[in-house]
């Protein structure tokens, strides 16, 4: 038997042949009843990735499935288009020489109309002979760009799968946009059949076409933000060499601006002028007011209260102003309410793409179980995205306080820098498997009265490993570390002090339970403050899960751990129930370690994982 190429010799792929045979009892109904057709597939190893497929591929299979109440015409058209379906999936799998044969009660039904189906179907048989699998042979793609990644089961003995060639050309092209030729595409392709060794020849042939620059990007859709805005805040590099990863950080800019429900950037089908490529940014815009409400029930902080407004477009830019109003602690345990308004400023893209301005202003009073505090904040500054997983902020920023603790009333104002780094690496914000997270905040302050001068630092370190795959184990820890530097216990801003206990903390011990005890049941925060968890979280099923852990604290009055404070710790289980916006969490935990308390266990209720 000599070559074939598969383009110029058709005749020899419909080795497939396929004859659909339905049994015709009773009367001819243009609409047949509901049928309950019993399916086997024959031919194939039932245990066998092939049989799963073939199965998964079926229409047929899914109109025979026992809650389908398919009619036998459903029945009839599934059969009929279930040839094409199958022959895919056979080819994708290197069998391009089966033979496919579909009944229907054993009567072959290809001259019956499909208007016309048999009054019942009582049994379905898809019979396969999938033939032999053809492995590739040579293999060829040229020209490649420099660095392009090509899969490896593009390779002389792999099974000659219709997915790699797609896989193959797609590398290949994105592989020439990636350095600037948008254009890229598929010149030709040349499949050669060898029956007698079972193999595929496939040499494939790219055009990278010129190297092309991002020409002007132009807007359409909007109404309320001005267009200029949507330029600057797209930030799409004009002039500069085309790059698809440029093209999607600039949709991903204006998404962020949160002024629009949907955006697409379209490149032009001609090149243009000085091999440019123009864009169009096709967005539409989201309401422009937002209002929303929400209310909390907790065994330890009593309910919680809370509104906000948000408008999201306010001078045309795409400015966002937030005012937010919560009232917490009503009825519960951890000390008297809590009240806060705020009201928040963001202007997207004010010295870059990628740099935010914000002002805030906010007022609010604790009223915990140690102290109380009622202050006001002014900060303005900028959060700079660096890349999806990184951003930084920056600002400065006015504090006046009035707090009441062990050691009596105090009213501080105080000038602050606040500084702040967030690393995001999970997989999963709410449910993470895999990865780490890392969040630090530096906040210096100058004291202009009621203090001294200092600096309040947080850090929290989280990192996620999972084993296994049907029933995955994942192991996580977390690591708190807290310092006030400067003024002593006695000046330092009693908000600004660490407490431990919680579940932000310690889980099993009560709320803020842990801090600098003076004697006479007077207790304040500490100037340091360590705290660790470690989790196992195993998977029962897709939805339900358990979770052992292990939490510590640790609060001194120094201001780094030098292991003259106080350690407490608490263990307990869990139960984790999966939902489309993260897992259902139930913890009950007791305490293990550390000063007695009142509290024999905690329960804790809420939405994602404790960390």
């Amino acid at each position: 038997m000599q070559d074939r190429s598969v383009s110029e010799a058709r005749h020899w792929v419909p080795r497939a042949v396929v004859s659909v045979i339905l049994a015709a009892g009773g009367t001819m109904l243009p609409w047949g009843p509901l049928a309950a057709a019993d399916l086997r597939i024959t031919g194939i190893a039932e245990d066998s990735d092939l049989y799963e497929e073939i199965s998964g591929g079926s229409l047929l299979a899914e109109e025979t499935a026992e809650d389908a109440n398919s009619s036998t015409q459903e029945l009839l058209a599934a059969a009929q288009a279930d040839y094409a379906r199958l022959l895919a999936v056979l080819y994708d799998n290197g069998y391009y020489g089966p033979v496919v044969k579909i009944t229907l009660d054993g009567i072959d039904a290809a001259n019956i109309p499909p208007v016309q189906p048999p009054a019942r179907i009582d049994r379905a048989v898809i019979a396969i002979d999938p033939g032999p699998k053809f492995r590739f042979g040579q293999t060829d793609i040229a020209p490649v760009a420099p660095g392009t990644e090509l899969p490896e089961e593009f390779a002389r003995g792999e099974t000659a799968r219709l997915g790699v060639l797609k896989e193959t050309v797609g590398a290949g092209i994105d592989g020439w946009r990636g350095v600037g030729h948008a254009k890229a595409a598929l010149e030709s392709q040349e499949l050669t059949a060898r029956h007698e060794d079972r193999t595929i020849h496939a040499q494939l042939r790219l055009a990278p076409g010129p190297r092309l620059r991002f020409g002007g990007l132009s807007v359409t859709g909007n109404e309320d933000v001005r267009t200029d805005r949507i330029l600057e805040i797209a930030g799409l590099p004009v002039g500069e060499v085309y790059s698809p990863e440029e093209l999607r950080l600039a949709s991903q800019r204006l998404r962020r601006s949160g002024a629009f429900s949907s955006v697409a950037l379209i490149e032009a089908d001609n090149i243009g002028p000085g091999d440019t490529l123009p864009i169009t940014a096709q967005v539409t815009e989201a309401p422009k007011r937002r209002f929303g409400f929400g209310a909390e029930l907790s065994s330890l902080e009593g309910v919680t209260l809370s509104t906000f407004w948000l408008h999201r477009n306010l001078f045309g830019g795409a400015e966002r102003l937030r005012l937010e109003a919560e009232v917490k602690g009503i009825g519960g345990n951890s000390g008297g309410e809590d009240y806060r308004v705020s009201a928040r400023f963001e202007r997207p893209a004010t010295f870059n793409a990628d740099t935010d301005f914000y002002a805030l202003a906010q007022i609010e009073q604790l009223d915990e179980v140690n102290f109380f505090s009622r202050q006001i904040d002014l900060e303005a500054g900028i959060t700079r995205i660096a890349s999806e997983e990184r951003t930084y902020t920056l600002g400065v920023g006015l504090r006046a306080a009035e707090t009441r603790d062990a050691f009596g009333t105090n009213r501080y104002t105080l000038l602050t820098l606040p500084l702040g780094a967030e690393f995001d690496y999970r997989d999963d914000k709410l449910d993470a498997m895999n990865g780490y997270y890392a969040k630090a905040s530096l906040t210096p302050f100058l004291a202009v009265s009621g203090s001294d001068n200092g600096l309040r630092s947080y850090v929290d370190l989280r990192a996620y490993r999972s084993f296994g795959t049907e029933r995955p184990l994942t192991f996580a820890l977390r690591g708190q570390l807290g310092s006030v530097v400067g003024p002593s216990l006695a000046q330092a801003p009693a908000d600004y002090l660490f407490y431990s206990g919680g579940g932000g903390t310690v889980r099993g011990q009560p709320y803020q339970v842990l801090g600098v005890d003076l004697g006479g049941g007077n207790v304040v925060g500490g100037r340091s403050f360590v705290g660790v968890s470690a989790e196992a979280r195993f998977k029962v099923s897709e939805r339900i899960g358990l979770v052992g852990f292990a939490d510590g604290g640790y609060i001194g009055s120094e201001e780094f751990y030098d292991g003259s404070g106080e350690w407490h710790s608490g263990a307990g289980l869990g139960l984790r129930y999966g939902t489309g916006i993260g897992p259902i969490r139930l913890d009950l935990a007791v305490p293990v370690s550390g000063p007695e308390t009142d509290e024999n266990f905690q329960v804790y209720i809420g939405i994602g994982q404790a960390f």
